[in-house]
């Protein structure tokens, strides 16, 4: 006989591992997917069979099933990082990949678990109320295995909007270099934007646009897929822009859900000291006329970015978005570079005046300085910003935040994950940044990578740190457990600022109170009851319960 045990969202399910046994009761307001899984084994059969699973619920086609498939995992984390609250640090196969489910897709083995995904989603079309929702397990004759029946509440309500600014990086090249596209055809564009929906889907509100190849993650020397919006032409000395395709890029992005965009870093990454990659129309002929070659603080490079900074501005002008742009001049800088991103902050300056610039640091002296107004910190080196009360702080996380606080590594548990969304509540932050939505690359891309085989950038970085979703089938992308709890956390976070704007700070406050950037609850069902408990206190203001 089957057996089928029940458990929460954050659990993840090891093969060799008992799993828990329990999940919270499955909530959530009419905007919000409700997920949990199941683990099941038959200890009666002597080897591994093909089963199918079917949903069956009033529900419909709003309930949804994953196979939970473990993926190969070299760098767990850095051999002398992490700490104890790691799955394991030792290489293997961890459960990551989430694939739609299929006739017969599962196994069903005698002496390992298993597991399987169930996501709810109401879409807003659910009448508020409880469902039942069975899985039904089904041999490759058709003869009934097991099945399993949970009820789904559906509470009468609707999040609101998220308030937060979320980035994670979006690689466009990533996406041509994997499916074999030329970057802009028609068929790169359809990918594009089935990727972008995806991220929207997970909370992500803005979206790095390229409007030059951005210079992230590159060689010096070496050189990414060019993927570039803006034409440019060299006439006379004089630069001439078409902007045609960055209007089709906005279109897309908006047609999605996205609601602010960031430009391509204006510079080369780690110190300011280049310029990216610029394609060009010269004498007819497409060229690159600065690179690696050129200095950041040069005349030449200066007098291209007066002409093309107010070119770009001017579309999101036209298009009523310019409040919605953020500028990045270089990525991560550290002490030593103030001098080189003093310079190329010059180069830019009176261009982008008026302009929102940003960057990922961890120097307060940068900040103090007023070299950045606008600093993305390190959630491990917030400590003095916070200090000195720094307002509209935004948080980033990267393969360095490796210890002691959240991230979204595929060994962390998954409640290191989901914490994010009360940690960003609890410090007020106004975004947060990660570079990693889907790069397929090796470390500095020096090559591509198949990321169903790599997950860890060719043992560059914690796997799971370089992308959120795997590159499916015809252009659409397969999540992850890591990009569903990525959703709950933001969720967790809609649901606080609802709170606070019925009952005032304080009743959101009590939650979550004791929550830190290095402690949090580290049960599995910890953060749902937590959740549970803000759900009941915003029917108490409409004069309802939640059972």
């Amino acid at each position: 006989m089957m057996e089928i045990r029940e458990a929460s969202s954050l659990e993840k399910g090891l093969p060799d591992r008992e799993p828990g046994g329990s999940a919270p009761p499955a909530e959530g307001f009419e905007n919000e997917v409700i997920s949990w899984q199941l683990a099941f084994r038959d200890p009666a059969l002597g080897r591994g069979e093909p089963v199918g699973a079917e949903a069956i619920s009033p529900l419909g086609d709003r309930v949804r099933l994953y196979r939970v498939n473990q993926v190969p995992v070299q760098l767990a984390v850095y051999a002398d990082g992490g700490d104890e609250d790691y799955l394991s640090r030792e290489p293997g196969l961890y459960p990551d990949l989430l694939t739609r489910n299929r006739p017969h897709s599962l196994r069903v083995w005698p002496d390992r678990w298993e597991w399987l995904w169930i996501a709810c989603d109401p879409a807003g079309e659910t009448t508020p109320g409880t469902y039942p929702v069975t899985v039904r397990f089904r041999s490759g004759d058709g003869s009934v295995l097991g099945e399993h029946t949970r009820e789904v509440t559906v509470l009468p309500g609707r999040l609101p909007e998220q308030k937060l600014i979320q980035t994670r990086w979006f690689h466009a090249d990533c996406l041509a270099d994997y499916y074999h596209v030329t970057p802009f055809s028609e068929e790169h564009w359809r990918i594009t934007e089935n990727f972008v929906r995806c991220a929207v889907g997970a909370g992500i509100n803005m979206l790095l646009t390229p409007i030059h190849t951005p210079p992230l993650d590159t060689r010096e020397g070496g050189e990414r897929t060019t993927v570039q919006l803006v034409g440019i032409r060299l006439e006379d000395g004089k630069y001439v822009f078409d902007t045609r395709r960055l209007q089709r890029w906005i279109e897309m992005a908006r047609r999605c859900g996205v609601e602010y965009f960031e430009m391509a870093h204006l510079f080369t990454q780690w110190g300011a000291k280049h310029a990216p990659k610029i394609m060009a129309e010269v004498n007819g002929e497409e060229r690159r006329i600065f690179g690696w070659e050129t200095e950041a603080a040069g005349e030449a490079y200066g007098a291209f970015l007066r002409a093309y900074i107010p070119a770009v501005r001017a579309v999101f002008r036209e298009e009523g978005l310019e409040d919605r742009v953020w500028w990045h001049l270089s990525d991560e800088p550290h002490g030593a570079d103030l001098p080189a991103y003093l310079a190329a902050k010059a180069q830019a300056e009176e261009a982008l005046r008026g302009a929102r610039i940003m960057d990922a640091l961890s120097d307060y002296e940068f900040y103090r300085r007023g070299v950045v107004a606008h600093p993305v910190v390190a959630s491990d080196r917030l400590d003095p910003f916070l200090e000195h009360g720094v307002k509209e702080l935004w948080m980033y996380y990267c393969c360095a935040q490796h210890r002691g606080v959240s991230n979204l590594f595929i060994a962390m548990p998954s409640a290191r994950n989901r914490i994010l969304g009360a940690q960003l509540y609890r410090y007020r932050m106004q975004g947060f940044l990660h570079w990693g939505y889907n790069f397929y690359n090796a470390m500095l891309s020096d090559r591509r990578i198949d990321p169903y085989a790599c997950t860890d950038a060719d043992g560059a970085f914690p796997a799971g740190d370089p992308f959120l979703v795997y590159p499916g089938a015809d252009g659409e992308p397969e999540l992850s457990i890591r990009y569903m709890v990525a959703r709950e956390a933001m969720q967790d976070l809609r649901a606080l600022e609802w709170l606070e704007s019925l009952r005032g700070r304080d009743a959101a406050m009590k939650w979550v109170k004791d929550i830190t950037l290095t402690d949090w609850p580290r049960e599995a069902n910890a953060l749902p009851e937590l959740r549970r408990n803000v759900n009941r206190e915003i029917m108490s203001c409409f004069g309802m319960k939640a059972e």
